[in-house]
């Protein structure tokens, strides 16, 4: 694995790249990435908890838009706010030596705000999920991002039960093969490649195995 590769590559696709030693650089970046006041939101990741980044955004400093324990309408329109907040925080499922970013969503309003919406959109993301490609981006979420959410998340999967998604028992399963279940995680597939917006997107890759 080559990270100046990955950055470059990164960077060509139009995403802004910052490399960190370890998990205790990053919030002090994030600071410097960040106004007091702004609004901030995020989707669900294991890489910012463990990071310190969601004590960050639970700080009085910004206008947290928090869905914890939010239902229905209240819910929804938690989303809404967050899909025009001035940054959007979450992790990557994988990125890519290319410098592609690959994320697979059930409820999906995180590969929405990944998209479009949010000003800004700050990645942080272990070494661990760097790949070669998007076939081995692929098989990382069958294989280790979705049994792993579907486990914190409580989901009544078969990949929760089993460690992997059930489309790896075909011979060739294709990107969005998966289980029937109405708890399923992967239903939204999204490959951001080449960026019209420059550097809208930031990925803080930290030399450290984060999340899932």
């Amino acid at each position: 694995m080559d990270i100046n590769k990955v950055m470059e590559n990164l960077e060509k696709n139009g995403i802004k790249p910052y490399f960190v030693q370890t998990r205790e650089e990053v919030v002090p970046l994030v600071k410097t990435l960040i106004k007091k006041g702004e609004s901030v939101s995020n989707g669900g990741s294991q890489s910012l908890k463990e990071t310190g980044v969601m004590d960050l955004l639970n700080c009085s400093d910004y206008d947290f838009i928090d869905r914890t324990g939010l239902e229905g309408e209240e819910l929804r329109q938690a989303y809404i706010r967050a899909f025009g907040c001035d940054t959007f925080f979450c992790s990557s499922n994988a990125v890519t030596e290319n410098g592609e970013l690959y994320n697979v969503d059930g409820n999906s309003n995180r590969v929405a705000c990944i998209v479009y919406g949010p000003k800004q959109v700050i990645m942080v993301v272990g070494v661990n999920k760097i790949v070669k490609d998007i076939n081995e981006a692929i098989n990382r979420v069958k294989t280790v991002a979705a049994p792993a959410n579907t486990v914190r998340l409580s989901c009544k999967t078969p990949c929760q039960a089993t460690g992997k998604c059930v489309s790896l028992n075909k011979e060739s399963p294709l990107i969005c093969d998966g289980c029937a279940s109405e708890q399923r995680v992967c239903c939204n597939y999204v490959v951001s490649a080449k960026q019209r917006h420059k550097d809208r997107i930031k990925v803080i890759l930290v030399n450290e195995n984060l999340g899932y």
